[in-house]
């Protein structure tokens, strides 16, 4: 602000006063634009998971993820390439590790989980990743567990206890261990992510670009090894391929970096709430899920500890 005070009977000039005002105008803008992009990024993966799941009808997990993470490399560098960004990183091998973590084994299993598991279900159990990486950055980075953080790992084991009814071998069981499992792969991913930054700090959109390109390669290498049914060149399976790659890859990817340009990084972190809660809608809607009493509450368990983690992010 200036500290000048326009002499008395004299408008404040255009400049001085107007220009305050312009880039505050801009800033609110932006964070509107941030807020909606938020949104858009949680239709767009929130959807995604009914997309993953119908689309098995035409083509295996190991081929469509494959492919899936292949054409959304491909088209986030091309996206560098456009805007003209750098594509050097460093710590290739730490990258690779990411890429086969983040984009290979957590793409892998959330597909095979989805075989047999419901969509809403399976997203709910994969977005436990919060709570696994809580107790794993305490013993790699000595990040100690606090206040809220107990709470929010007892609900959630609690919560996690009611979904997988350990007690019963219900037919998908494995599905959700599976799924399960993906949400761990997610959380040592985070875990590689932080070392990654740590020592070598890099911008998202490259790092993004070529750990799931190191994925994808990977994910290649297993549709290779393993048998599955031949691709049905049908409408739906271009169609989900088109959709993950685009929307639920480059373009969610966009949202998700112009969002925390202009918000807290805190309130950006809310907007992963809205992912399970669009999947757990779509599969009702879409595919009639409908969850049973125990896994209800199981998923509102979760649910709520999701919240408590993100209120402890932001400080509240």
């Amino acid at each position: 602000m200036n500290d000048q005070t326009p002499a008395a009977g004299k408008p404040a000039s255009a400049s001085g006063a107007g220009a305050p005002d312009a880039a505050s105008q801009s800033a609110r803008r932006n964070e509107r634009l941030a807020l909606l992009a938020l949104a858009g990024m949680a239709v767009g993966w929130g959807y995604n998971w009914v997309v993953m799941k119908s689309v098995l009808t035409y083509v295996g997990p190991f081929d469509f993820s494959a492919l899936r993470n292949l054409f959304g490399a491909l088209l986030l560098l091309a996206v560098l390439v456009v805007l003209r960004r750098p594509m050097r990183i460093q710590a290739w091998g730490r990258v690779a590790l990411l890429g086969v973590l983040q984009t290979g084994a957590f793409s892998a299993l959330i597909q095979v989980a989805l075989l047999q598991g419901g969509a809403g279900k399976t997203s709910i159990l994969v977005y436990t990743m919060p709570f696994w990486v809580i107790p794993m950055a305490w013993v790699v980075f000595g990040e100690r567990v606090r206040g809220l953080q107990w709470l929010a790992l007892v609900l959630a084991a609690l919560g996690l206890t009611l979904i997988l009814e350990p007690w019963t071998l219900h037919s998908d069981f494995m599905s959700e261990l599976l799924a399960v499992s993906a949400g761990l792969c997610w959380a040592l991913a985070t875990i590689v992510a932080k070392w990654i930054k740590r020592d070598y700090p890099m911008e998202a959109l490259p790092l993004t670009a070529w750990q799931m390109l190191f994925g994808a390669l990977a994910l290649c290498l297993a549709a290779w090894v393993v048998p599955e049914k031949p691709i049905d060149p049908a409408p739906y399976f271009y169609g989900a391929l088109i959709y993950n790659a685009v929307i639920a890859t480059a373009l969610a990817w966009y949202l998700w970096l112009f969002a925390l340009q202009h918000l807290p990084a805190s309130v950006a972190g809310m907007s992963a709430l809205g992912v399970p809660v669009v999947s757990v809608l779509a599969g009702w809607l879409q595919l009639g899920e409908q969850p049973g009493t125990l896994e209800l509450a199981g998923m509102v368990l979760i649910g709520v500890a999701l919240v408590v983690i993100s209120l402890r992010s932001s400080g509240k």
